[in-house]
């Protein structure tokens, strides 16, 4: 049985919130590269692709936050000790993306959106929100945004530059994890969320993408 005070649950959530908003994120993983490729080397880009893959990193960085936030704020509500440990091993796949778009902006001489603290606000609180409805109305959020999360990462996909190889493979990869993730929170049960909340999470992310690209 946990010991764990309201205090020390409160502490690792502040704790969490400012590695991932403030921290320069350590992936536990190695970021994917090409086949064959081992340095960086974007001389192919012109200064104008380099532009708009650093914008389109950029977005995909603020998702990544805000995953950090969602996975977070659902695990601190979890009812069943199972729901929070698989929700807690989200996160930490979740904080490799982070990491990966941290270090390929860093590569494409750009920076992460300046609106990183508000982004991870207001999906903790949404991620709050889902969890205490239930575990299963939880699960059901973490199915839905990812499969969301996966369109998204799709039309990046098609909207980098042909020869930005090198964003594209942590795209892929970060692409094969959502999926997985979405896979496995309706194995646990998740339910299908009702047309409205999918419409309304569906306009959320738009905002957020949209001034992420120029913030």
């Amino acid at each position: 049985m946990s010991t764990d005070t309201p205090l020390d649950h409160l502490l690792v959530s502040v704790d969490r919130a400012l590695r991932s908003v403030f921290a320069t994120p350590t992936a536990a993983r190695p970021i994917p590269r090409p086949a064959g490729v081992k340095v960086a080397d974007d001389s192919a880009l012109s200064e104008t692709e380099r532009r708009e893959a650093a914008n389109l990193m950029r977005v995909n960085h603020a998702g990544e936050v805000a995953a950090q936030a969602l996975y977070h704020g659902q695990a601190v509500f979890a009812r069943r000790p199972e729901v929070r440990d698989m929700l807690l091993r989200a996160a930490r796949e979740e904080a490799d993306h982070l990491a990966w778009c941290d270090q390929r902006l860093c590569e494409l001489g750009s920076r992460p959106s300046v609106l990183g603290p508000l982004w991870y606000a207001g999906s903790f609180a949404i991620g709050a929100a889902a969890a205490v409805v239930g575990d299963s109305v939880s699960l059901g959020f973490v199915s839905e945004t990812e499969k969301q999360v996966e369109g998204h990462i799709d039309s990046h996909l098609d909207k980098l530059p042909v020869s930005d190889d090198r964003s594209r493979a942590v795209l892929e990869q970060m692409r094969a994890d959502e999926v997985a993730h979405g896979a496995a929170a309706r194995e646990a049960g998740g339910v299908d969320l009702p047309p409205p909340v999918k419409s309304a999470m569906h306009a959320t992310a738009r905002v957020m993408t949209t001034t992420s690209y120029w913030i």
